[in-house]
Order: C-alpha cells, then sequence, then structure tokens
C-alpha cells in the first residue's frame, strides 16, 4: 500500500471509485434515492482539498484503492458543487479540522485502509496546529470513527438535489 497526496490527475479515477464505493458500500444505510441525490453533490471529489494538499489517495497495485483527508477550510462536507460557498479558512486555535470525504473501493474493504488514511489526516491537521477535528459522517462510516475515537454530538440532514434528505453524523475528537 503506498499512501501519498492526490492531484488533479487523479480527478477521473477518484470519481469513479467514490461512485462504486457509495453504491456498494452506502447500499445498506441509504435509500437508493439518497444515493443518487448525493452522488456528485454531498458525495464526490472536493477539488479544493486536492489544491490545498490536504487529500490522500492510497495505492495498492498502482490502482486507488481509496482516498480521503482533512481540511483547514469551514465545510464539514461535500463535493465541489457544495464547498465552494464555504471557503473560509479554520483558525487552528479555535476551530477543527475537518475530516473529509472518505471512500475506500469495494475491492479493498477491511484492510486498514480507512485507519491509515484517517492517521494521515489527523497527524497533517496535528502538524498544521489544529488540535481537534469534526467531521459530517455517512452512516456507514461511524464504525470506523467510533473505533479510533470520534464522539457522537448529532445529525443532521442534508437537503438533496432530488428532493430526498441525506442523514449525516456530526462527529468530533480531541488531537
Amino acid at each position: 500500500m503506498k499512501l501519498r497526496l492526490a492531484t488533479l490527475d487523479d480527478v477521473p479515477e477518484l470519481t469513479a471509485l467514490i461512485e462504486r464505493s457509495v453504491r456498494v458500500l452506502q447500499a445498506d444505510t441509504y435509500t437508493p434515492a439518497e444515493i443518487e441525490g448525493a452522488l456528485g453533490t454531498l458525495l464526490g471529489v472536493d477539488n479544493q482539498l486536492i489544491l490545498d494538499a490536504t487529500y490522500f489517495v492510497v495505492e495498492i497495485d498502482g490502482r486507488i484503492a481509496a482516498c480521503g483527508g482533512w481540511s483547514k477550510r469551514a465545510a464539514l462536507f461535500g463535493s465541489d458543487t457544495v464547498t465552494s460557498s464555504q471557503p473560509e479558512l479554520l483558525d487552528p486555535q479555535s476551530e477543527p479540522a475537518r475530516i473529509r470525504a472518505f471512500f475506500v473501493h469495494p475491492d479493498f474493504v477491511r484492510r486498514g485502509i480507512g485507519t491509515m488514511l484517517l492517521r494521515a489526516s489527523e497527524q497533517a491537521a496535528y502538524e498544521a496546529g489544529f488540535r481537534a477535528c469534526e467531521m459530517g459522517a455517512t452512516l456507514a462510516g461511524v464504525p470506523l470513527y467510533l473505533k479510533h475515537g470520534y464522539e457522537i454530538n448529532g445529525e443532521m440532514f442534508a437537503p438533496l438535489p432530488n428532493g430526498e434528505r441525506l442523514r449525516i453524523i456530526r462527529m468530533s475528537k480531541p488531537l
């Protein structure tokens, strides 16, 4: 397994990975209509994470197996279509970094890749001066984050363009 920063050249492969991950791994937690409404809007590539050098990929045999990262910006979740309205930088002294956009290809689940991405993201956020992290987790991701010390702080329902709403779990952890 090779961990590296994502590049804009990865976007087509990331887009395909995210779609496959969501359609397969979220199928037990969200309805087909919620999945369709969330893909490309709430669940998709956020190029700002790549441009900020805060988004990682894990490669296995030259193939991107997973992606995920952290953000120093205000958006809690979402692709480019959502986050462009929240470009403000966070204050590391008083605000938590955001853990963002974790997706694992179904062919590579249960191999510790999510843990590897989470640790790399937390370490990078810590090195950037942040002392806490928060996220808006999908229902399928909650067990991973609980296992690594995150606490549930509530939930929200994000509106989707098709009229559905996606249940998101707010979680946080001190670093």
